[in-house]
């Protein structure tokens, strides 16, 4: 299904998010075979209005009727990479339907990064939530007077670069709240071209499954310190668990950047390297320095999260400790023991391309950008199972 179709009319992938968080009543039909659709999809239009039917199927298909969908409503139709629903969708429309491609398909959709601002600490001027809605990954541009730093970018970073440019901001830093394995981080290439320091937690430098040293330059970041820019300061705390070196951001003790440390309905994996049984104890430790020495109105702004549910202040995900404390289930189990047996009967199958692009984010594998493209198929899977 390679043919090419004269001007089939198309979303992109930044279009149709915004169409559909708006709430308009677009169908989504997903022409992938089925089994393609537990790597992740289009997951923004309700269940009612998506549909998924294999494109050698639906191209024999002669009416509207015989297709499942409505006649009123726009058509998305989506493929993993825009070839084949453009025919599809070039299909459909000479049945009647207002249809259209998504260009780039699910490789462009899993990119897409939508910013969405924050209420800024006292001594940030903006902060903004990076949302890369088709895989549940947030990352953040924090502005003070002037001068930026990001946190936790991928590897396509124009949407961050494109907001600093425009708030006439110079950046000075990039930070990763720990060493990633769902994602191809951007930071070392960026920091690279604009010559500014990398932050990264010193035991997250470390390939965990056989302690190879990463091959990456970096400025080690320890707990408890200050990274100053603008008239802001950017403290670090270690919080282990979900890695050994597992770091939050906090700014003005109102502001927390949770990396994958604590998520509005779960808490970071602890089994990500192989080391379970001891960073289960560690992320209890952490849970525990929270409980105990974090502000209860700080603004928790997680690095992931699993769904719609999540979303608590407006579009963006974030919530604030008191109401998480309250909230999440994890965080009110009361005892080490109980935490850890519940992180033990939780167990999650565990997603064997992640140890790759831990490699690449250790600079121990070239970058290939097709085996990138395959590696970040789909959602995140960093929260810990029941947590919700």
């Amino acid at each position: 299904m390679t043919a090419t179709t004269p001007a089939t009319p198309t979303y992109s992938a930044e279009e149709l998010a915004r169409l559909l968080e708006a709430g308009e009543p677009i169908q989504i039909m997903d022409v992938r075979a089925p089994h393609r659709l537990t790597q992740g999809r289009v997951d923004l239009a309700p269940d009612h209005r998506f549909h998924n039917v294999r494109g050698s199927e639906l191209i024999n298909r002669t009416s509207i009727e015989s297709t499942g969908l409505d006649p009123e409503l726009p058509v998305a139709v989506v493929c993993a990479m825009g070839k084949d629903s453009a025919v599809l969708a070039f299909h459909l429309a000479r049945l009647g339907l207002d249809a259209r491609s998504l260009e780039g398909g699910l490789d462009a959709w899993y990119k897409v990064t939508l910013p969405r601002e924050l209420d800024p600490s006292e001594s940030l001027d903006r902060l903004i939530q990076f949302d890369r809605i088709g895989k549940g990954c947030l990352g953040y541009l924090l502005l003070s007077d002037g001068e930026a730093v990001i946190i936790d970018p991928p590897l396509d970073a124009g949407a961050y670069l494109s907001a600093i440019e425009g708030a006439g901001a110079r950046l000075v830093a990039v930070v990763d709240t720990h060493a990633h394995a769902d994602y191809v981080s951007g930071a070392v290439p960026l920091t690279r071209e604009l010559g500014v320091p990398y932050y990264l937690h010193p035991a997250d430098a470390v390939y965990p499954y056989d302690g190879s040293p990463g091959r990456i330059e970096f400025e080690p970041i320890s707990d408890d310190q200050a990274l100053p820019f603008g008239r802001s300061v950017l403290r670090a705390t270690h919080t282990p668990g979900h890695t050994e070196g597992s770091i939050s951001i906090l700014v003005d003790d109102r502001v927390a950047l949770t990396g994958d440390f604590l998520f509005v309905e779960s808490i970071g994996r602890p089994d990500l390297g192989g080391k379970e049984d001891i960073w289960a104890h560690a992320l209890w430790e952490s849970v525990k320095e929270v409980k105990t020495g974090w502000d209860r109105l700080t603004d928790i702004y997680p690095g992931h999260y699993a769904g719609e549910s999540e979303r608590r202040m407006g579009r963006a995900v974030g919530i604030p400790l008191g109401t998480l404390l309250e909230e999440n289930p994890i965080l009110r189990i009361g005892t080490r023991q109980e935490f850890v047996q519940f992180i033990l009967n939780n167990r999650a199958p565990f997603p064997e391309a992640y140890r790759k692009i831990k490699a690449l984010n250790l600079g121990l594998a070239p970058l290939d950008p097709q085996e990138v493209r395959e590696l970040e198929v789909g959602r995140n899977e960093c929260a810990l199972a029941g947590g919700s």
